[in-house]
């Protein structure tokens, strides 16, 4: 063999060396980015804090977190700004992925909203349902013209939830909405929970963040209501599509996916809470929709957040039947 042949052959080793090594290092050695659009009442109860610290220090990936109301996330994943989104609206959920901007739709966690508000109750809602307390505010709002219900007023899930149920009540939103003693905070749920302190006046917010606030000492509202179908809180991650977002790091958000999804994290978010809170702020869903339990707690998820019977039709699921074994 000549000598320059031996010289090429030498020369295409060390490249195909030198390659190989920089995509094991960048794959093992530096540190990947994960973001991630989020609604705030999880970043709020500091759940995704707790998340992060057991995911971050058994993975090579750093989660970044956007906590802002669920209409704004879901724009971050329709426009592929991030890589994955964790929200609580099945609505806009199954707009996400009809769209084909998300895949892999996992519903991970669910608790309950509630209406909270002064301790002095002045419309009396203490024992009604929420129709009910909906219908009583309105009547007692009446004759008011001082603030009486504080809304998010973000297109966040929470306030989604609200709209429906007034919507449940038999109550006219855009009519609600443009009353004296209701009042549009535009903020995230903890700032509308001290906006509702302020104001001795009630809001509907989801438990886990109520909880957070009240056992810190921000507020002493009081909860009304207790767990029921019409106040059912689910929450769901959903991937965003690789294929119409090129750009997306696709499979570092399918591996936190199965993290979110796994026995360890899943006794995480069933736990967190316990300790400080006197109950969970959160539970986790995998089991209960895994076992195909028939009690009332999956029923409620089937009929609030599943889509033509399931949590994530075939047609998007993107290749990932592990997924959904």
């Amino acid at each position: 063999m000549h000598s320059w042949a031996k010289m090429i052959i030498a020369a295409t080793i060390i490249t195909v060396t030198i390659i190989a090594g920089t995509m094991i290092y960048f794959q093992y050695f530096t540190r990947r980015r994960l973001v991630i659009s989020t609604t705030t009442s999880l970043d709020d109860t500091g759940l995704l804090d707790e998340i992060s610290k057991a995911y971050e220090a058994t993975h090579n990936v750093d989660l970044s977190f956007i906590p802002v109301g669920t209409g704004i996330a879901i724009q971050h994943a329709q426009n592929g700004d991030v890589d994955l989104t964790l929200v609580h609206s099945p609505s806009n959920e199954k707009t996400l992925l009809e769209g084909g901007d998300g895949v892999c739709r996992k519903i991970i966690a669910y608790n309950f909203f509630t209406i909270v508000g002064d301790r002095s109750d002045p419309a009396r809602i203490q024992g009604l349902n929420a129709t009910e307390a909906l219908k009583t505010l309105a009547r007692y709002g009446e004759n008011q013209t001082s603030r009486l219900w504080v809304t998010r007023g973000d297109n966040s899930g929470t306030h989604q939830k609200e709209q429906s149920l007034w919507k449940s009540a038999g109550l006219n939103y855009t009519t609600i909405s443009a009353q004296p003693w209701y009042v549009n905070a535009s903020n995230k749920m903890g700032d509308t929970l001290i906006m509702t302190q302020q104001f001795s006046a009630y809001t509907l917010s989801d438990i886990g963040t109520y909880l957070k606030y009240k056992q810190d000492g921000r507020i002493t509202l009081l909860a009304f209501m207790t767990e029921e179908k019409a106040l059912l809180n689910v929450y769901s991650v959903i991937a965003v599509n690789q294929t119409k977002h090129p750009s997306v790091n696709f499979g570092d958000a399918i591996d936190f996916i199965k993290y979110l999804i796994s026995d360890d994290c899943q006794q995480l978010i069933e736990n967190y809470g316990k300790d400080n809170y006197t109950q969970s702020l959160f539970h986790g869903a995998i089991q209960p929709l895994k076992q195909n339990s028939t009690s009332q707690i999956v029923q409620w998820i089937s009929d609030y957040a599943f889509f033509n019977g399931t949590e994530c039709p075939q047609e998007y699921r993107d290749g990932h039947p592990e997924l959904y074994d």
